[in-house]
């Protein structure tokens, strides 16, 4: 339905409607997102701002960050963005506070950075490959919720917060069995950081993306040709999904309109564990 703001319009029983436009999602909030370079943080960074945040972009590579940063400013929207590296706790601490300094608070943010795994069996992983994927999709998230809790708390008062896991968190994953087990521990930060801060006004959830055509995506179907094929196989929508597809319900939890959820791991899977 259609309208310019405050037009009057009649529902089905007569009674008459007055329309108001409606505010972007996350408008007037300072967001911070991790991974923001590109794939679903990227994304996400285009759709936060068009929604109305302010957005402090953070992730390892610079030319990456400043792309996307310039290309929201281009678009209208506001955007800055500082260089971060998940397996670091100075450097996260650091990008956290630098949202703070710019932009006076801090209101919801999107863990959403992490690094693959070379796919196959675990027992041909390296240890090195193994500490590196714990280092920064387990303990990474960690270091961000633990910087952005007290910044917000500092701050805004109250706000949200969102995690990246995996729809292969949710199961037996045996070619990618480091990658799921540490979005799973993901799953359980997020669950206990939720009932932890809910009463300080707090939300903390994740989201758990199904096939999506990220560059991680891409890389592993270069290793094992034909797995975007077989995981579109076992979907329901039968398609893998845009990082857009993936950020909108992210932006849909940071947002106020998502007031009483906390604490939940929300499918974003196109039907895979339906």
């Amino acid at each position: 339905m259609s309208g310019a703001a405050g037009h009057r319009l009649v529902g089905m029983n007569h009674t008459p409607i007055t329309s108001t436009a409606t505010a972007g999602l996350l408008a007037d909030k300072v967001a911070f997102i991790t991974g923001a370079g590109r794939g679903i943080g990227a994304a996400a960074a285009r759709l936060f701002a068009r929604e109305g945040a302010r957005v402090m972009l953070a992730a390892r590579t610079e030319s990456q960050l400043k792309a996307v940063t310039e290309e929201i400013r281009e678009a209208g929207g506001s955007a800055d963005y500082v260089l971060c590296d998940l397996a670091d706790a100075d450097s996260v601490r650091a990008a956290v506070h630098r949202a703070v300094e710019l932009y006076g608070r801090l209101d919801v943010a999107f863990n959403n950075g992490a690094t693959g795994q070379p796919p196959g069996p675990m027992d041909q992983l390296s240890e090195a490959d193994f500490d590196h994927v714990c280092a920064v999709d387990f303990k990474g998230p960690w270091l961000a919720m633990t910087a952005e809790i007290a910044a917000i708390r500092d701050t805004a008062k109250r706000g949200a917060i969102v995690n990246t896991s995996s729809v292969g968190s949710l199961m037996g994953n045996p070619w990618l069995p480091a990658y799921g087990a540490a979005k799973r521990a993901v799953n359980s930060l997020t669950a206990s950081a939720a009932i932890t801060y809910g009463p300080e006004g707090i939300r903390v959830n994740a989201i758990a993306p199904g096939t999506t055509l990220t560059e991680m995506l891409h890389e592993w179907d270069e290793k094992s040709p034909g797995t975007i094929d077989q995981l579109n196989a076992r979907t329901p929508l039968g398609r893998a999904a845009d990082p857009d597809e993936i950020a909108q319900a992210a932006a849909w939890l940071l947002s106020d309109r998502s007031s009483y959820v906390t604490g939940t791991v929300l499918r974003v899977d196109g039907g895979m564990r339906a």
